[in-house]
Order: C-alpha cells, then structure tokens, then sequence
C-alpha cells in the first residue's frame, strides 16, 4: 500500500499533500500534528466523527488515556476545544474527499496495456558528433557507443513519414533535434524542417520542432530560422564559467563558457525570454549549484533548468549517496532564493520547481510517464529506432528501423506495461504521480531492468517537488482571495 498522507515543513509552512486526490493543505501546527495521528486511527477501525476520534485522543477525563506510542501525548498542550476545531477540519476535507482520498488509479493500468500504440514525438539523433568534449556525457561526445555519423536527408524524411504513418488520429506531433551537436548538421535540419511543414496539411498533422545546441556553431542565420521554425531551443549551459569550462571544454581542453554566453543571451531576448531554456548539469565538483541558478538568472536568463549529473559511481564527479544531505539543503536552498527574486520583481522560471497542482498531467501520464518506448522514439543517424535517447547504442533495446518500423513489438509491450503501479519502489512513494515512475533508462543502467527505480535520483525528484508545493503556497498566499 501507498502512502494516503504526506507531511513536511519547509520554508516556515506546514504542508499536508494528500497523495491520491492531488490536495495540498497548508496547515497551521495542531492540524499538522493530527493529520497523521487520526489517518492511523481511521485505520484501526476508529469511526470517522468528531466525538470518537476526540475520546481516542484525550479518553474519558479532559487529558486521560493520551497515548505516548499513538503520538497522541502531544496534545496534552493544546486547548480541548482547539484539538476539536481541528478535528472537524480534518474530517471535512475527509468528507469532501481532499484528504485519506483513495487510491482509484490501479485500475487504469490494465487499459494502458491494451490501448492501441501511438507515436507521437521523435528525438532525431541528426548529429552522431560533437564539436565539445563533455566529461559526464552520455553520448560519448556524440558517438553514442559506435561511430560517427551524420543523419542522411532521405533517412530523416523515412522518419518523418514513419510518424505520420504510426500517429494515428493525433494532429501535434513534436519532433527534437538532438545530438551530439545538431547544428554539425544544419542543412538537414533546415530540409527536415521544411519537408515536415510539407507533411502537414495533406495528413492534418501539425509538427512541433525543437532544437538543442551547445551553441558553438549558433550564429545570427541559426537564431532567425529557429525563432521562425522552432517551438522550443534548448541551449546547454552548466552555470559559471569555472563549472561550466570544467565539464564542457573543446576537444583541445579550452573553455566554451565565453563564446556561447553571448549568443545565448541574443537568442534569449530574441525570443522574449519565451519557449527556451537554458539547461546545465550539476556533478560532485558544483554541490552549491544553487549558486549556479543564481548565475544563469544574473546573465538574464528567465527560462532555467539545471539538472543532477547522472554517472557511473566509479567516476569522480557522480553524486554519492553521502551527498544527499547537502544536495537536499541546496534546493530547499534555491527555492527561497527564488521566491525572493520572484518577491523583488525578477522571476526565474526553475524546471523543476514548475507544477501544476490544478490539472496537471493525464492519468496516463501521471501514471506511464515520458511515453519512451511506445509514444517517444529516438532515431540514430542510420535509421534505428531506441525507446529513448538514452537507450541509443544499447542493441538490446534496438526496436526497429524507419524502414520496417517497430519489429520488437515485445519491447515495446515492456514499456507499454511500465508505470508507478509495476515499480514496488513507486506504489509505496507519495511523489508517484508527479514523477510518474521516473527515468526507464536510469532503472536500468543502475538496477538491470525498467522497472526498479534509481534511488539517489528518486530521493532529490521527492526534495524537488516539496519545494515546487511550497514556492505554490508562499505565492498563493500573496495573492488576495
């Protein structure tokens, strides 16, 4: 069983989050400290009244029978009449189901499983090639685990048909531009691009493109033909200039920090500090990383995110375990940063810290999470389809190619069957439907298969989304009713 009731205190709030329904409670301490104390006698068999709840709590004298084991002890502090107001609080937001609400989503599952496979994003690997030599990536400085190569015009226009062909009814496909180094391969890009706007009308399709570039080789006709083309740029930058030259030199060992801060910061204001985001990685060497949002908003950067390094632990910049301390402090940290730059009048838009506690994301996705595998595809350079970018190079998970399409329908079953509910890590964790099971390809490179789940990463996602609640409440209660 899951949690039904998250608690925590963050930045002076008292935050109750009922897990199933979505509420957040911001609670003054009496409630706080019932909260808990009532869901276990609920559990016990307690009747869900006022009176009897009461008679647990205090017995048959004004302060008798409080139990030091129950945690009901406590309340031998507070006014009767005060724990009562309390009560009838609590067992309000009970009756109009915002807290101890049940768990109705398990049911769902089985219907993902048998619902019809529709793709309906790409991420073309359309540079196996980089002209930096990150530390911490993934990729291998492009080569992602094989050889160089740049993807061929006529195997980008097969993947765009194999989207069409395979999106079903859904009109807004989205297609990324990734590498290595997308813009290595600029012409096709620009040709892929126009050859999708060809696709639209006579499918009814209508195609969302993304880029994401180091910056090295932006320039003035780049920056004009994404502003017109591009729904989103994502420009990769670690934070100041010692952590990024650190981790994302050239291949020579120089700096990149001070060619591309310049041509991000044009690109930026061209686009109104809208649909961008710079996006940095943070490793053992920057555990302050705070400092480095920080930075990036001092450059005038308004759209941020800056992400833990994801590494094998033998190396010397992966986050240890013995971090998590630290690493916890420094968000708690960087959300009251934020708030008071939001406060002072220069919001930052922090990814992580960005929730929607109103609609949020579909049962599906809440459920299923990024799609990889059955909804999201990655395309190397030749044709290959992987369930993500992050899979890419790992022949186990080769799916098929744009020529063929998906072969491995068993693959893709894997990860049609993967959500919160198939991952015993994630059914007992009261973050589940914000992150929705986490990263496939982390579950595997650290555990073997899809779905276990990576604890350290697991573990700053629950600090993540504690702070983004709390940022929600501090400015809720800004806002007049």
């Amino acid at each position: 069983m899951g949690q039904v009731v998250h608690q925590y205190r963050n930045n002076g709030y008292h935050i109750v989050l009922d897990v199933n329904s979505g509420s957040v409670h911001v609670v003054d301490e009496i409630v706080y400290g019932l909260v808990g104390i009532v869901e276990k006698l609920l559990e016990e068999g307690c009747s869900a009244e006022c009176g009897a709840l009461e008679r647990r709590i205090f017995g048959d004298g004004e302060n008798a029978g409080a139990d030091e084991k129950d945690g009901t002890l406590v309340f031998r502090k507070y006014p009767r009449e005060e724990v009562r107001e309390a009560l009838e609080e609590i067992l309000e937001l009970k009756e109009a189901g915002m807290l101890y609400a049940p768990d109705i989503y398990e049911t769902y599952t089985g219907d993902f499983k048998k619902r019809e496979t529709v793709v309906k994003a790409l991420c073309l690997h359309i540079a196996h090639d980089c002209n930096l030599a990150c530390k911490y990536c993934f990729a291998e400085e492009g080569e992602y685990h094989g050889r160089r190569a740049l993807m061929s015009l006529e195997t980008g226009k097969k993947a765009l048909d194999f989207l069409v062909a395979n999106s079903g009814n859904r009109v807004n496909l989205e297609v990324d531009f990734f590498g290595g180094e997308p813009l290595m391969n600029w012409q096709v890009v620009k040709d892929l691009v126009a050859y999708g706007r060809s696709l639209e009308e006579p499918n009814h399709k209508k195609f969302r493109f993304t880029l994401t570039t180091n910056g090295v080789l932006l320039d003035d006709e780049v920056m004009e033909f994404a502003n017109k083309e591009m729904a989103n740029v994502v420009l990769s930058i670690d934070g100041r200039r010692e952590v990024h030259d650190r981790m994302r030199p050239h291949r020579g060992g120089q700096g990149s920090y001070g060619e591309i801060v310049p041509k991000f910061q044009k690109l930026a204001k061209s686009r109104n500090q809208m649909n961008y985001y710079v996006r940095g990685t943070f490793t053992r060497y920057n555990l302050d990383f705070a400092e480095d949002v920080a930075h990036l908003a001092d450059l005038g950067f308004e759209q941020i995110s800056v992400e833990p390094v994801v590494a094998e632990p033998s190396d010397d910049y992966a986050l240890r375990e013995e971090d998590l301390p630290e690493l916890l402090a420094e968000y708690d940290r960087l959300a009251a940063e934020l708030l008071e730059r939001r406060k002072a009048g220069r919001p930052v838009n922090f990814f992580h810290f960005m929730i929607d506690l109103e609609g949020g994301p579909c049962v599906a996705k809440r459920l299923s999470g990024c799609g990889s595998g059955t909804e999201y595809l990655a395309v190397t350079p030749w044709g290959d389809l992987y369930p993500c970018h992050q899979f890419v190079g790992k022949e186990e998970f080769l799916m098929g190619n744009v020529d063929e399409g998906v072969v491995r329908t068993d693959l893709r079953d894997e990860f049609k069957s993967c959500n919160v509910y198939a991952k015993e890590k994630c059914r007992k964790c009261f973050a589940k439907f914000y992150c929705s099971g986490g990263c496939a390809a982390n579950s595997y490179n650290f555990h073997g298969n899809i779905n276990d789940a990576y604890d350290l990463g697991c573990e700053l996602q629950r600090k993540r989304i504690e702070c983004a609640i709390m940022i929600k409440a501090a400015l809720a209660e800004e806002k007049p009713e």
